[in-house]
């Protein structure tokens, strides 16, 4: 196993929300990067100790990256918040990441690079190889396992978000738009480009069953399982749920007349289409409508050989 350790506001939340990740094999509460040995949690609240608090992950790289873990943990934090996470204040609920092994260091340094890109504001992470860690008092340990209704400053649904992930950006690319408009049909381009639609029962998918994934036409993103493909009588391709509620963003869309919200995939930025509200209830009561042209299916027999093997449990 590999270990990082990940400060981000109260470790309470923090830890739940680790522990949840697929791949990460335990965690343990504690105090690192302070200036005095085995701190209490009171001196470290009020003695000015300097310790932050933070979890210690263990995790299974050959599951998870160090990448998508940070990328993961970057959405349980306000990277730019200052000595702060949520409503709590103070130098020990500053944001870290703290490091034992070397060779760590310049994957942190690239993802907190990609961050600040896409950040408003100066990333206020901290990185340092580890100096200590202390582990926290028992009770401290598990907090949310042993009191559900406990205090918690990341919200609810990060942790099923963060639970859910199992698709790891790393290595999808969105080819220029040269090469785009050389591998796609004419339409395939204009649905993910340029946000068209499809005729209704007249696309590839609609009606199409058969056990597989569909990825993102333009990059090869994993979207969507056969098992969560339902008829819904549309025309078009109608999934409950992504594969991993990550790979996908919302976006409001005013177009037409209608108010809608439009789903566009996450690393090729490209059109899928629209979900709406109105899918099977004991499903979660979503329907995605997925344009056939945004898609590429791949079979459950091509996954291992296409590089998708770990997902084949998601098509059970």
């Amino acid at each position: 196993m590999a270990k990082i350790y990940l400060a981000g506001g109260c470790f309470w939340g923090l830890e739940k929300y680790l522990q949840g990740i697929r791949g990460v094999t335990s965690t343990q509460v504690g105090y690192a990067n302070g200036n005095t040995p085995h701190p209490s949690y009171e001196d470290v609240c009020y003695r000015n100790t300097g310790h932050a608090e933070t979890v210690k992950v263990y995790y299974d790289p050959t599951v998870i990256s160090l990448g998508f873990l940070l990328n993961l943990y970057f959405d349980a934090i306000d990277p730019t918040a200052v000595n702060r996470q949520g409503g709590d204040l103070g130098t020990q609920y500053r944001s870290g990441i703290y490091f034992t092994n070397p060779e760590d260091l310049p994957v942190i340094e690239k993802e907190l690079t990609a961050l600040q890109l896409k950040t408003v504001g100066i990333i206020a992470v901290e990185v340092k190889s580890l100096e200590n860690f202390f582990p926290a008092e028992e009770y401290h340990q598990k907090y949310l396992d042993k009191n559900p209704g406990g205090y918690c400053h990341i919200g609810r649904s990060a942790f099923q978000k963060a639970a859910s992930a199992v698709v790891d950006p790393a290595g999808i690319q969105l080819p220029d738009q040269q090469i785009l408009k050389q591998s796609l049909s004419p339409e395939q381009y204009d649905v993910t480009q340029n946000h068209a639609t499809e005729p209704p029962f007249k696309n590839e998918f609609w009606n199409h069953f058969e056990p597989g994934i569909y990825v993102d036409i333009t990059t090869g993103e994993p979207l969507f399982a056969s098992s969560d493909k339902f008829e819904s009588g549309c025309g078009w391709p109608s999934f409950s749920k992504p594969i991993d509620p990550n790979v996908v963003k919302d976006k409001r869309d005013a177009s037409h007349g209608m108010i809608r919200t439009e789903v566009l995939s996450r690393v090729g930025n490209a059109h899928l289409g629209h979900v709406f509200e109105d899918g099977p209830v004991k499903s979660g009561g979503l329907r995605y409508c997925i344009n056939s042209a945004s898609l590429r299916f791949i079979s459950e027999a091509d996954m291992e050989k296409e590089g998708y093997g770990y997902l084949t449990d998601q098509i059970k």
